[in-house]
């Protein structure tokens, strides 16, 4: 089992047959200087008389006036417990979706002829997500111990979502092909992710080392934008014509998987704070019409959605049609560039 492990490609087939990728530009030379693990303090969580623990435009069932009427204990709580969800994503995200891929690439067994800097970065973007995992966790306790207020569920702690989602991803490939949506979820995690940081690390109304920790994690973000980038390059030239087609409609679903919110973990807050059943259904269905969440995962994407396009993604008739069908394409967007690292923007 674990020699099988230990040979297993996300890529299956002989590495040598597969097509060489463009050249590499490291983007980590600057590391040692830059990553939050080398020179970001711990950040310490500190009670600061604040109420607002969490953006509430970005967590909208608290602004329904159905939670709304709760009163603001209930939702200055709700929000709490959106933080906590929040960390603990963060927390699996890097140990489940990123860590095991970057490992792979950094030990040469993605199946895809990978420059060696690139595959020596690799561990880089190891070394700088076991930090995320860590701080979020880390964090998490602080504020539990802070505000004495735990976080709820985790007595049968959940699988984050996009994990059944990846499931229902993989069941749609060949079996010689498997594994491949793995690399595919962490190449659109890692270049969505960075956009999706940029705003807490602004908003004056959380606890400072709220956004501290949010923006150590999106600036370190920027720079593993720019390289699963060029992932997503060397992963497009290496797989066939025929890979290709099948890869590619997946592409809407593995951006879902992502940024599409966890309904379920909503719900179960909801009734925490004494929401019936219609009650949950009401809110969560007003709060996230399914016209917004399509614009709204469209335009988080549409950076992600011009990068398969420029790689000729979506001249495949069924993967263009599923980007259709999934509102990501036909809309204009501005791309979000704010946390890319400046040795990279420039």
């Amino acid at each position: 089992m674990y020699l099988r492990a230990f040979k297993k490609q996300l890529l299956s087939g002989p590495v040598e047959a597969r097509t060489n990728g463009p050249e590499y530009s490291g983007f980590f030379a600057r590391w040692d200087a830059l990553a939050s693990v080398r020179r970001k303090p711990r950040r310490e969580f500190e009670a600061e008389g604040t109420r607002l623990f969490f953006p509430p435009e970005l967590y909208p069932v608290v602004l329904h006036p159905i939670v709304a009427a709760r009163g603001e204990g209930v939702v200055a709580g709700l929000l709490l417990q959106r933080l906590y969800d929040y960390l603990d994503f963060t927390t699996e995200l890097e140990n489940l979706a990123v860590i095991p891929i970057a490992t792979k690439i950094g030990r040469g067994r993605s199946g895809m002829r990978l420059p060696e800097q690139m595959r020596a970065d690799a561990h880089k973007i190891v070394t700088d997500e076991a930090w995320h995992a860590q701080f979020s966790d880390d964090f998490v306790r602080q504020i539990v111990t802070v505000t004495g207020c735990p976080r709820l569920g985790t007595e049968v702690p959940a699988a984050p979502v996009f994990v059944a989602r990846l499931d229902a991803l993989r069941q749609r490939l060949s079996p010689g092909l498997r594994g491949v949506e793995a690399l595919l979820f962490a190449i659109v995690s890692e270049t969505l992710i960075s956009g999706i940081l940029s705003d807490i690390p602004r908003d004056d109304r959380l606890p400072s080392a709220v956004r501290e920790l949010v923006r150590d994690h999106a600036e370190d973000e920027g720079r593993h934008h720019v390289y699963f980038r060029s992932v997503l390059q060397h992963l497009w030239r290496a797989l066939t014509p025929s890979e290709r087609r099948d890869v590619g409609p997946l592409v809407p679903g593995a951006i879902h998987a992502f940024l599409e919110p966890d309904y379920d973990r909503v719900a179960y807050h909801l009734g925490g704070v004494g929401l019936s059943s219609d009650e949950i259904d009401q809110v969560i269905s007003e709060s996230w019409p399914t016209h917004e969440v399509r614009q709204s995962i469209s335009r988080d994407a549409s950076q992600l959605t011009r990068y398969f396009t420029e790689l000729g993604a979506l001249n495949d008739a069924r993967t263009r049609d599923l980007f259709e069908e999934a509102g990501l394409v036909g809309i204009a967007h501005n791309s979000e560039t704010a946390y890319l690292p400046k040795e990279v923007t420039a």
